[in-house]
Parts: structure tokens; sequence; C-alpha cells
């Protein structure tokens, strides 16, 4: 239940608007992230490096608090071999990846975030987080790292 506790809170945040509302249609690839909600009405597809920014807000004097939401009504796929990097002070544990759909990350590809999965959650073999896995329907891992964030 605290699972679904914390998917509805982060769901219902207010939604992002201007260039946080569907940022690159839901294709994502060697973007940088500032803090903040951002909100796609698709699934969202990582087809390259993305960034979590901490300065990109222009405040420097509190990144270990910055927290960043994306909410999405459908899928979460990151393509093979690519990664979430965390810049500035960016930390793992205050990105949350609110997904409606399923999670998919791929092979060697590097995952950053807390995932909060309304169906399931799929690491195929040699991909890796630094975070955390929460569905609510099922959690496929295949041989991957998983590093845990408090």
């Amino acid at each position: 239940s605290n699972m679904e506790t914390a998917y509805t809170d982060a769901a219902e945040r207010p939604h992002g608007v201007g260039p946080k509302l569907n940022p690159g249609g839901g294709l994502l690839n060697g973007v940088s992230l500032a803090p903040g909600v951002y909100t796609f009405t698709t699934g969202v597809n990582l087809q390259g490096d993305i960034y979590f920014d901490a300065n990109a807000d222009g405040n420097v004097d509190d990144n270990a608090n910055d927290i960043f939401i994306i909410q999405m009504t459908g899928n979460l796929i990151q393509d093979a071999n690519y990664k979430v990097i965390l810049m500035n002070g960016a930390l793992a544990k205050n990105i949350f990846w609110q997904v409606a759909g399923q999670v998919t990350v791929g092979a060697g590809a590097h995952m950053e975030g807390v995932l909060l999965a309304k169906t399931a959650v799929t690491f195929v073999t040699g991909s890796s987080l630094n975070g955390r896995i929460l569905s609510q329907t099922a959690c496929n891992l295949q041989s991957v790292t998983v590093t845990p964030v408090l």
C-alpha cells in the first residue's frame, strides 16, 4: 500500500507545463532535465543518454533537495547501452518515475531513480539501477545490478 500511495502522490502532482509538457514528444536523447515535474501524455523512450542536472534550475545552493518527477501515461523504455546520468548534485533518491504502463531497461543500460510502475518492470541482462523498483504487478530481473538508495 505504501507503493500505491507513492505512485498516486507522484501522479497527482501538478502537471508539467511549457517545456516540461511532453518534451521531445516522449523521445528523449541527450536532453538535460532541470528539477521539477515533467508530464508525458504518452510513453517515454530513452533513445540516448539523458541528464538530470540539479543546477539547471539556476538554484545552485540546495541541490541535495532538488526533486524530479517524471509522469507518463504509457510505457518507459530505455534502449540498450544508454545511461541516465546525474549532474551537479542531483540524487537518484530524488528522481521519481511514475509510469502508468510497463518499464523496460535494455541490455547494458543504466537507470537512476525510484521506479513507481503500475504494471511490470523488466531489467534485461547487463542493465543496472541506482535506485529502487516498486511495481504493482511484476518485477522481472535478469542478470542485473541494483544499488538501492535511501
